[in-house]
């Protein structure tokens, strides 16, 4: 199990002293961008005329009722859980929501194959591996978790 934590040497070795000071950047970039993106999804849905009974409409169409009940939901994760995600408070809850969500998601477009633009679970597999990655390490570095010094 060492040897799998061990780092190895870099084969240009001046590399290391830049991935050394970007190093602590990479986790809040990582949850700030996830949140970032998923917002515009959500607002979208919540915040558009009409939209929000089209995406329950859509919801009960396809099986999924009350249709838009869980398109309320389904808004409120994408833009205030991704906005919890932003500002890294509450990171572990929003990002299992989000988790869950997007799970759902996969298994929704799995009869379409992997490809995202036939349709497929290619992109909501991503976002759900982000979700889980967030969800493992909370908010960390330059987060309200962490700046309160209370994680959930």
């Amino acid at each position: 199990m060492a040897d799998i934590m061990n780092e190895p040497k870099p084969i240009l070795p001046f590399t290391k002293s830049i991935t050394t000071a970007l190093m602590p950047y990479t986790d809040p970039l990582f949850r700030i961008i996830t949140g970032a993106l998923l917002m515009p999804h959500g607002y979208g849905k919540l915040f558009t005329p009409g939209a929000l009974e089209g995406t329950g409409q859509f919801f009960e169409s396809v099986g999924f009722t009350p249709g838009y009940e869980l398109a309320l939901l389904v808004g409120c994760v994408e833009f205030f859980g991704g906005l919890l995600l932003v500002l890294g408070l509450l990171t572990r809850p929003a990002a299992v929501a989000v988790a869950i969500f997007m799970g759902q998601a996969v298994l929704f477009h799995m009869a379409n194959g992997f490809m995202w633009t036939n349709g497929g679970y290619e992109y909501p597999l991503f976002w759900f591996v982000a979700a889980l990655i967030l969800a493992v390490r909370g908010g960390g570095y330059l987060s309200v978790d962490r700046l309160i010094g209370r994680e959930f």
